[in-house]
């Protein structure tokens, strides 16, 4: 147990500022990206493949990095983390300066870089519990909320300012100028281990230490429950995240400018959600404002419906002011219960179970939208002649009510969460890691990871 922990918000707040800005690189890049493959292939599945070959790789490799996590300094996996994205983006721009890129050159780089980034959100998290009080909690993921926000309020319009002046080149030279930055910073800063776990707890190999984050959650009845809602919730989240730029650009005849004043506006509400929740900490109860959040950001998904970029902007934002308060209040409660020196094992397993659907769900959108929606939804397609009320047939609208559909299916997946007690009541059935009830329970898993 950990008796003492630094007053560590200044330096998580120098670490911050640092990813602020590689956050911003990354949010222009891929921007600049998805313009460049969706005018060369109008196809919605070919934009949404370079998520999923960035994600898979990093979603296998999630529960090894967990597991190598614990084991390494933290700080060294973080900058390895950071370096990999910086390679990927230098391979693109060499590509692109020699007329060699192709569409598939991004898949392949997506899967190097995402299988390096597996290890910076577990390094990360597991760094902050043992830099900051455990009151700061909700509010470090707040702040970390805000850099994903503030990245797509500037990053689209900065992007497609730039790819008119200097082009994909200069955005590529920029953001492997963020990366440089964000090492920096973070090189001459001190991040505390934990202390080496007692010899009987030793797990010796990497897949046994790979193995022992998913039988801590699967041993705590309520952690596993709430990581499945996760995996349910991501799983239909990914049919309205991922095919929400092509459908505006679907729907707006490509332009550019479009789609980046509506990111930002969505970045603004992420920003202000981050914010709130960076100031406010969240509820008292964070279960509430967890499963709260999630149902009301179904709400954002009937602004799909109108063929009107300011309704895709307002239901934007309301989804993303409310994800860093969800998102908040969840790492509070992993990182509240689950002891510093598994933490990385445990939320390299968490990862990857939340995530896992997520990734199926990117493998079917594109198709769906492409081979299925947009004709239905068509003029004169088999939908539009049911649906055609609600939603105006044409380009894009197949997709529009994919967007619909994958985050009003989440809400309820939200809302009978709720109605399970061990859940609801997951604060007060798990003690936290410092309340000294930990060890007893520790204990009894210890047992089980023997057996294998």
């Amino acid at each position: 147990m950990v008796k003492e922990r630094p007053k560590g918000m200044r330096t998580f707040t120098t670490i911050w500022s640092g990813q602020m800005v590689s956050f911003m690189g990354t949010a222009m890049t891929q921007f600049a990206l998805l313009i460049w493959v969706w005018g060369k292939t109008h196809q919605a599945t070919a934009t949404v493949l370079i998520a999923f070959f960035t994600f898979v790789p990093l979603l296998v490799m999630t529960p090894i990095a967990g597991a190598l996590v614990d084991r390494w300094n933290r700080k060294k996996a973080m900058i390895l983390s950071d370096l990999s994205a910086g390679m990927g983006s230098i391979v693109i721009l060499l590509l692109f300066l020699f007329n060699g890129l192709e569409v598939w050159h991004l898949y392949l780089i997506g899967l190097f870089v995402g299988a390096l980034n597996a290890f910076q959100w577990p390094a990360f998290s597991a760094a902050i519990t043992l830099l900051v009080n455990k009151k700061d909690y909700a509010r470090t993921s707040g702040m970390m909320g805000l850099t994903e926000a503030t990245s797509m309020i500037f990053g689209p319009p900065l992007a497609a300012v730039l790819l008119v002046t200097v082009g994909i080149p200069g955005v590529l030279i920029i953001d492997i100028l963020t990366f440089t930055y964000a090492i920096a910073v973070l090189l001459p800063i001190h991040i505390p281990q934990p202390p080496p776990p007692k010899k009987e707890e030793r797990i010796k190999s990497i897949w046994k230490d790979s193995v022992f984050g998913f039988k801590y959650i699967y041993a705590r009845r309520p952690l596993f429950l709430l990581v499945m809602v996760f995996f349910l919730y991501n799983f239909f989240a990914a049919f309205s995240v991922n095919i929400f730029g092509p459908m505006i650009l679907a729907r707006t005849g490509d332009s550019e400018i479009i789609l980046g004043s509506v990111m930002s506006v969505l970045g603004i509400g992420g920003l202000i959600g981050g914010i709130t929740m960076a100031v406010w900490g969240g509820p008292k109860k964070r279960i509430k404002g967890l499963l709260g959040g999630m149902a009301i950001a179904g709400f954002g998904g009937l602004a799909a419906f109108p063929s009107n970029p300011i309704f895709w902007a307002l239901g934007g934002f309301l989804f993303l002011f409310l994800s860093p308060i969800v998102n908040g209040c969840s790492q509070a409660i992993w990182q509240t219960k689950t002891p510093p020196g598994v933490q990385g094992r445990v939320f390299g397993a968490r990862r990857f179970i939340a995530q896992i659907s997520g990734t199926v769900g990117l493998l079917l959108v594109g198709p769906l939208a492409d081979f299925v929606f947009e004709p239905a939804f068509d003029q004169g397609g088999s939908m539009a002649g049911v649906l055609g009320w609600l939603i105006e047939p044409g380009t894009g609208s197949g997709m529009a009510f994919m967007v619909f559909l994958g985050i009003a299916l989440s809400s309820i997946v939200a809302v009978m969460a709720y109605l399970v007690r061990d859940i609801r009541d997951i604060e007060d059935i798990i003690p936290d890691f410092d309340k000294g009830e930990e060890s007893e329970d520790k204990g009894s898993l210890s047992e089980n990871t023997k057996e294998d």
